[in-house]
């Protein structure tokens, strides 16, 4: 087959993933391995296995950097383009229809009532997201007290950034004392693309700036995302809380990959080229680091050192989301209504663990409405 026809294929497949690809990042790896490995044959089981491992020691979102590799590995850096781009595109046109109406009809009354309703239904689904990611973080003690620490961390006000990362130099740390591996440890530098100067104006460089910085050091779930930017944007008053949570909950109705969000935060702040730049931004270094990384893949495996930092990563991530969530909650549930619906929520997220998390945040978005014109006299 020719290079062409691959490019054709890869691009055909990725729009069509990137379209039905609802229900989060463990379902669309799930897609993609119906796809590629059982119907088209690409690769073997084994090495897309070995892709979803190589995904867990770089940033970024996990099923996006599958894409990309699966697009390297059928047709190279071009496929990997390919790949990337078709999975992302539906999202991110979606979630900016989202945004210019948001923008333009968020505050009408007939829209509030659901928006109202949203908020505690999506704070239910980060609390599940975090409930199954600390399942799988929490390996031993040690990491189980790294993330009480990073938690209490968090709550006390720290930078989510810097607390994820000291949680992971602190669990080398340990590592290093447990093992003694001072004289074998050469040098092993995280990531870490803080800038922290400040332009008088939030205009398209600094949102790019930002959300590039975001995307360099965004290890874990794509939930992790909303934690970041509440300390990157919220912190900063560049962005309300509330139009942080709304812009969770419109996530929730695009498929693909939930980091579209920052489209309709960049669109919330400077408009079209506002969310350009946010897309740009929090996309670009995957594509970097799985066009670099993907040859190394074998190699970086087998690094013990690496391995360590990242399961310290992961469970301060889960930390985070729960920071963030208790601030969240704080905000959020100030009446009966919001707290009825974040109870029903959070009922259906645990019991039903397989519905889809749009149909969580539409549900809440019917009830918001509904309660809204209820009368509190009918309950006396």
């Amino acid at each position: 087959m020719s290079e062409n026809s691959k490019l054709k294929e890869i691009a055909l497949l990725f729009l069509k993933l990137g379209v039905i690809s609802f229900g989060g990042p463990a379902a669309h790896i799930a897609m993609m391995e119906d796809e590629i490995v059982r119907k088209r044959k690409w690769i073997s089981q084994q090495h897309f296995l070995d892709l979803i491992g190589a995904t867990n020691l770089i940033p970024g979102p996990n099923s996006t950097e599958m894409t990309m590799h699966c697009g390297y590995e059928r047709a190279g850096w071009k496929g990997l383009i390919t790949a990337g781009f078709c999975f992302i595109f539906p999202a991110v046109l979606l979630t900016g229809l989202f945004a210019w109406f948001y923008s333009s009809y968020g505050h009408l009354p007939n829209v509030k009532p659901f928006i109202y309703g949203i908020k505690p239904a999506v704070i239910a689904i980060i609390i599940m997201a975090a409930y199954k990611l600390g399942k799988k973080a929490l390996k031993s003690i040690e990491l189980g007290v790294l993330g009480i620490l990073t938690l209490a961390a968090c709550i006390l006000g720290v930078n989510e950034i810097i607390a994820l990362f000291l949680c992971g130099l602190l669990g080398l740390f340990i590592y290093i004392i447990k093992k003694n591996t001072f004289n074998r440890l050469n040098s092993f530098l995280p990531l870490l693309l803080l800038q922290n100067s400040e332009f008088a104006k939030i205009g398209t460089l600094k949102i790019f700036l930002t959300f590039l910085k975001v995307g360099s050091i965004l290890y874990g779930s794509g939930y992790v995302l909303f934690a970041f930017l509440d300390s990157e944007l919220v912190m900063n008053g560049w962005l309300s809380r509330q139009e942080l949570i709304d812009s969770i909950a419109i996530g929730q109705f695009t498929p693909g990959p939930v980091l579209s969000t920052a489209t309709f935060i960049g669109w919330q702040i400077n408009g079209f080229y506002g969310a350009i730049a946010a897309t740009v931004g929090i996309f670009l270094p995957s594509f970097i680091f799985v066009a670099i990384l993907n040859p190394l893949i074998p190699k970086m495996r087998k690094v013990k050192i690496i391995t360590v930092f990242l399961d310290s990563i992961n469970i301060a991530a889960v930390a985070v989301i729960l920071g963030v969530s208790f601030e969240m909650i704080k905000e959020t549930i100030i009446d009966w209504r919001m707290m009825l619906i974040a109870i029903i929520s959070i009922v259906f997220v645990f019991l039903f663990k397989k519905i889809n998390s749009a149909l969580i945040v539409l549900g809440g978005g019917v009830l918001g409405y509904l309660l809204t014109y209820v009368n509190l006299e009918i309950f006396f």
